[in-house]
């Protein structure tokens, strides 16, 4: 499996994440767009790492909520969905091109993630936002037992998906990721590279409900937003290397 992490999320003043000492370990950065973080100088100096570091390029889109940091959900039309998904690709792919760089995929970020994963008409949206777009892309999204399902609807849009699971989160028994509000949603370092070992060596991973749940997953999500998250990130690079 290859590392993507979302990256690209400082604005202005306000620095996140460590992208610069990241980059290296992975092999994929879902780079934010505007409407959640990042701005045109970040875009560009996001886009200068992936270049030196040979690093796959996905748009990091979400709903128009730079307060909430795109973690609200919001009820908008089709239409509207596909012009906001639609801009912000058109921006970091306008900026990737200007450094003779090319836009591989689409990530949706946070409640649109969610909230797409959640309810199938949202996921249809998206699908027909990507595939209407006019570079061909690919779509990443989560790994759960509808995977069959999903890769079903996305080959009536004419488009190829990536499949994500996550190193550092609790699966509930359908494969959705438990909520952060819960208890032990987050895995602890330990409990995380487990979960990488039994993804990497028998594709599975352990439930909330202590239950095996086998996913086809092409890459792994990983966080670099504090200097333990990348050491983490060292530690999983470390652990499939010899898996």
């Amino acid at each position: 499996m290859w590392l993507n992490c979302d990256l690209g999320e400082s604005f202005g003043a306000w620095t996140m994440g460590l992208d610069e000492h990241v980059m290296p370990h992975i092999d994929a950065a879902n780079i934010a767009c505007g409407f959640h973080a990042g701005d045109p100088d970040v875009m560009a100096n996001t886009l200068v790492l992936t270049k030196q570091h040979n690093v796959k390029i996905g748009a990091h889109p979400s709903y128009p909520d730079k307060q909430g940091f795109g973690r609200r959900s919001m009820k908008l039309k089709p239409q509207e969905l596909i012009h906001c998904l639609h801009y912000q690709i058109a921006a970091l792919e306008g900026m990737a091109k200007v450094q003779g760089l090319t836009l591989d995929y689409v990530k949706p970020h946070g409640a649109l993630y969610n909230d797409m994963m959640d309810d199938v008409a949202i996921l249809k949206t998206v699908m027909q936002a990507v595939s209407s777009y006019p570079s061909p892309l690919k779509l990443m999204i989560l790994a759960t037992k509808e995977q069959k399902a999903h890769r079903h609807l996305a080959e009536q849009y004419g488009l190829p998906l990536y499949f994500e699971a996550f190193a550092d989160r609790l699966y509930t028994d359908e494969g959705k990721l438990v909520a952060r509000t819960k208890p032990n949603a987050v895995h602890d370092k330990e409990t995380m590279l487990e979960q990488v070992k039994s993804l990497s060596q028998s594709g599975y991973v352990v439930t909330e409900n202590g239950k095996k749940l086998y996913l086809t997953a092409d890459t792994l999500c990983v966080h670099g937003d504090n200097s333990a998250a990348v050491r983490e990130i060292q530690a999983i690079n470390a652990l499939l290397s010899i898996t």
